[in-house]
Formats: structure tokens, sequence, C-alpha cells
């Protein structure tokens, strides 16, 4: 076949196949637009899951009569003119071929009325490439635009359609996710008559998570965390879900990248890292987090439907997502004040902190309990222990029914003594059954499970007295030789010093035979050629790895719950105490190293309600 020039709606239809994928797609084009025109209330109606109606009625700038047919045209738009604009792109939307692949596949309308005009215009168009001229007609500031019959030219794809209501879902999940990226702009959506959002324009913090709860629904904004951070040029803010509210998919990450959201594996990658320690396998952290940076830091345009990008820095930005979101979720234990943002520089005393569970009622009036009397007893009762265990941390043996304050616990439960507070994990009790620490606090009742709080925090000792000891060597008897690629025995010989530190000692043999001559003396009876291939990999993708000291931690994870109280055993008040002291000031206490929560908070305010007090 001789080479010839397409026709132009030919060429239309063809990028409506990369554009219009669904309905759905058409929802996205259009209101992508529409914010990027300043719309601060956006009015969608959709009819029969999209197919036979799509109308988008925004109060942006609108578009002057000369220009109506120009927006219909191919790589006409108003967001780029130069490759310098290409190159700091601000807008959504910038390619100039959504709206005339739309056209190509449906019968549109669009009516609009520019701001610096009196009169409003509107242009009609039947899947071709020619359009009515534009005529007069009523309509406010803003554009309507009204996508009929979608795909009614194109039978082949209007058969790969799902059912009305498949199709309504993702049309549901796309303005949900752009909702997310604009709060101060009100956006509506319904389904024939019924509507089905209706979110107002969040103009504080407060308002937003209003927003937020709407959409992830309210357990998450119960269980989350509030981080913003800012450093080497960029910023960092959003929720992150409390290892508590972990999910079996994917379903709740949402990552916006300057207002766009994207998947990124960088990003995926370094939110998983970052929350490895604290959650079960195979289990996925919910979270809704946006990005700021140099537009020319970021290219947009690495895919035809934008949802992809690439950093020009990826490795800064994998780091900086990871040490925040790291530092945030190992700042998580019990604090009785309202958490503020979480930020890179922040000390010990005023770090952002996050309730487990329940959040505490910081209205409530604070209870009139003798602080300076009861502390008296437990100081004295601290001082009954005789312990001449060389770690605090770990009870006197396996079988030991006792838990052995550590030094810092006392020391803190006496200077609760000499101020009168109440701790934020208040006074014990009793001890329920041998295995739930009963306490009382400012707030009301804190239920703790004991095997688990103490299992968290055993393994936070391991895991410093590791770090602060270095990590011990232990040659092979017999070396181990890998099979590996030239290209990842080039990578392990470039990362040499980063095996040794970790304590292995890796030789080249062969341009393709790597040799184990040493390894970690914890990883002795793990699989290490496997665990080197890992490694190589994820250096290979990423630039770093974190699976030897992941595969390191698990086996500390082992020995912290094999060292730790367990159920049915017998605690005092002194030790149960102590156990509560060390709790507030080990990182990531609030869940065990299985991801369990280890307390939770009943307020008075949830205790009456239980016996229906004042009803």
């Amino acid at each position: 076949m001789a080479i010839q020039q397409l026709p132009s709606h030919l060429i239309n239809q063809i990028a409506a196949g990369e554009v219009v994928e669904r309905p759905a797609s058409v929802v996205k084009e259009l209101l992508e637009n529409s914010l990027d025109a300043g719309a601060t209330q956006i009015e969608l109606e959709i009819e029969q899951g999209g197919s036979k109606r799509i109308r988008i009625r925004d109060n942006g700038c609108g578009i002057p009569k000369d220009e109506l047919s120009l927006a219909l045209s191919r790589h006409a738009t108003s967001k780029i003119a130069s490759l310098d604009d290409l190159e700091h792109v601000r807008s959504l939307g910038f390619r100039g071929e959504a709206l005339p692949s739309i056209a190509s596949v449906s019968r549109l309308t669009i009516s609009s009325k520019s701001e610096a005009h009196q009169q409003s215009w509107t242009l009609s168009g039947n899947g071709g490439d020619e359009f009515d001229q534009p005529e007069p007609c009523s309509h406010p500031q803003g554009t309507t635009i009204d996508v009929r019959d979608l795909f009614f030219n194109v039978p082949a794809r209007r058969k790969f359609l799902k059912t009305e209501k498949t199709e309504f879902r993702h049309i549901e999940d796309v303005v949900k996710k752009i909702s997310l990226s604009r709060f101060k702009t009100g956006i509506s959506l319904k389904h024939g008559s019924k509507t089905v959002l209706h979110l107002q324009p969040a103009k504080d913090r407060t308002s937003s998570e209003r927003r937020v709860a709407e959409i992830f629904g309210p357990a998450f904004m119960e269980q989350s965390l509030y981080v913003e951070v800012e450093a080497t040029g960029l910023r960092l803010w959003g929720w992150v879900g409390l290892p508590t509210f972990s999910r079996s998919q994917a379903d709740l990450q949402y990552f916006y990248v300057n207002e766009r959201i994207i998947r990124d594996r960088i990003v995926t990658h370094a939110v998983r890292q970052a929350y490895q320690d604290v959650l079960y396998h195979g289990r996925h952290p919910a979270y809704l987090l946006f990005l700021e940076l140099d537009p020319e830091q970021v290219d947009v345009n690495a895919h035809p439907t934008k949802h992809e990008v690439r950093f020009r820095e990826a490795r800064l930005v994998h780091d900086f997502l990871y040490r925040t979101l790291h530092k945030a979720l190992a700042d998580i234990r019990p604090n009785a004040t309202e958490q503020e943002p979480t930020h890179l520089n922040n000390t010990a005393d005023n770090r952002g902190q996050a309730q487990n569970n329940y959040p505490f009622q910081n209205t409530q009036a604070n209870l009139t309990i003798p602080v300076r009397d009861q502390m008296e007893v437990y100081k004295q009762l601290h001082q009954a222990p005789d312990s001449k265990n060389s770690n605090p941390f770990i009870p006197h043996s396996p079988n030991s029914n006792s838990y052995t304050p550590s030094s810092l616990a006392i020391q803190t439960e006496n200077n609760y003594s000499d101020t009168g507070e109440i701790p934020p994990l208040g006074f014990a009790l009793a001890q329920l059954h041998g295995i739930f620490i009963l306490a009382e606090n400012a707030q009301g009742l804190i239920i703790v499970d004991m095997h688990a709080a103490h299992e968290r925090i055993t393994y936070e000792h391991l895991k410093k007295s590791m770090a602060k000891d270095n990590i011990r060597s232990q040659p092979l008897l017999v070396p181990n030789p890998v099979a590996v690629s030239k290209k990842e025995a080039n990578c392990a010989i470039e990362h040499a010093e980063v095996f040794e530190q970790l304590g292995f000692s890796i030789d080249r043999l062969a341009p393709e035979k790597l040799v184990i001559r040493a390894v970690p003396s914890l990883l002795k009876k793990a699989d290490t050629a496997s665990l080197l291939r890992d490694v190589l990999a994820d250096l290979l993708q990423h630039g770093s790895s974190e699976r030897i000291q992941q595969t390191m931690n698990e086996i500390l994870s082992t020995m912290a719950c094999h060292g730790s109280v367990r159920a049915n055993h017998k605690l005092n008040v002194a030790e149960m105490n102590a156990l509560l002291r060390d709790m507030e000031r080990t990182e990531r206490s609030g869940q065990c190293n299985h991801g369990r929560p280890t307390w939770t908070q009943l307020t008075l305010d949830q205790l009456d309600k239980l016996f229906m007090r004042g009803q």
C-alpha cells in the first residue's frame, strides 16, 4: 500500500484511542480543563454510565467566540506556547488533543461565556471534523460541555464498554481523585436523577479533612496522621494511615505531584519501605499525599494520559519520601496532646504524634485524681524489684512472670511524681485475665495488650543495640558461589562498601559469578544467595535496598516475641506502670511487630454511651 496522508477525521479517531478509553477518560479530561480554567464550582451530570451523556458545567474563565472552533482543533491549546512552557508545565491538561478527540467519537456541544465579553456562544458537532458556526446563547460565565452518544460512530469501541454500573464506578473514582487535588473547588456529581457527590469548597484544614472523610471514610481520618514537611526544594503534606488502618489491597493510595494524581514505582517503593516494619505481610497502607516541587524537576509528559511522571532527581525524591514517612511513623506513640504536623527537624519534645484507634477528646475536662498521692505509692513500688538482669527489656527468664522496668521508665515515673502530671497512658489499675492492662488517664480508660506492647519495646531495643554495636560478620567455612548476570556482578562490586557495612564480604570470581565469603552473624542460617540476588535487583532498579536489614529485623522480631512477657503472666502495679512508661517513650509503640494495635482508649463519653448515661 502506498504511503498517504491520513484524513484529519481519522487522525482524531486514532488520537481518541489514546485519550478516550472509556467514559471516565472523557470525565477526567473535561474536569482537568475546568480546573485549568480556574473554576471554583463544577457540576457533572451523567446518564447511563456516561455512554448516553456526560455534561460538565463550570464557572471558569470561559472561551470567547473566536476561540471556540480553535478549541476543537488538534494541537491547539492556551496552556503552552514554547519549549520553555513545556518544561515548566503547571496545568493539568496541555496537549490540545482531548476536545477534538472526544468530539470525533461523540455528538459534542460546547457553550461558553468568557469573563471579558458580554455575549455567550455555543458550538455543536456531530462526530466529524466539521462544526456548526458559533451561535449566540444564554449562559453564565464559564463553560458547559455536553457529550452525547459516546462512540456512536465507532461501534467496535462501544462493544468494549462494561455495564452501566461499572462504567459509572470508574467515573466516580476519577471525580473523587480529582476532587482531592483541589480542595477549594466545589464539585457535584449526579447519575441520572440521583446526586452521588456534593462536595463543598474547603477553605481550611478542618473542612479539607471533612472532604477526605467523605471520600476515604471517617475511619481513615480517625486513624491517620497529618504530615507536613519541607526540605531540599521538596514539600510533602497530607495524611498517612496508621498501621492499624492497613488494607488487604492498595485501593486507598492517592499520591499527587503538583496537584496531578500519578502512579510511580519510585513513590510506591519509598512508601512501602517506610511501612515495612509496622505492617503485616501482604497488607497495604492507606495514604493521601501531595508532593510539591519545581515543575522543571519533573516530566509530566511521560505518558499519553499523564498518569505517570519522571523525576529528574529520582533518588532524592525517593529518600525524601522514605525519611519523612519513616520518621512520622516512628514518632507514633501515646500522647495526650492534639497532634501537630510533623516537621523534618522537629525535636523530641515537639514532634508530631498520633493517637491510636480512638482519638482523644481534647475538650474533656481533667479528672480530679490525687496524682501526687498515687505517685508516691508508685514510686515506692518501683523500688521493689531488684533485678540484676543485664538487659532491662527482657524478662529474667523465658518463664518469668514479671516485667523488669527500664531505668528510664522509673526516672520518667519519678518525674511525673515531681510535677503532678498525668502521663498519656495514665496509671495502671489492674490486669485482666493476665492479658490486658487496664489504666486510668485524664480522658478515661486505657486498655493495653501486655504481650504486644512488650514485644514492640523489646524489638526496638534490640534494633538499637545492634546498630550501636555494629553488625557482626561471620566468615563462612565454605565460601558460597552465586551465579549472576554481568550487570548484577558490576553492581555488586560498585556497592561493595554497602555490603561490607551490612556484614557481607563479596568477591568476584568471574564476569558472571560472585562468591560470598562472610555474612552477618544473624543471617548464618538464611538463604544468602537468594537474598544477594534480591538486593542486587533492588539496587539496579531503585539505587538502594533494605532487604538485608529487613531480614535481620525479622530475626530480631522473632527474638523479641520469644523474649516478651506472655499471656497469664502476673505483673504487679509497679511492673505495669513501668511498661506504660516504656510504651510512651518507644518508637512505633502503637502497634506490635506484626502490625497489631498494642493499646486503645475509651473516653468517658464513650463509656457513658455504653451504659446509656445521660439518656
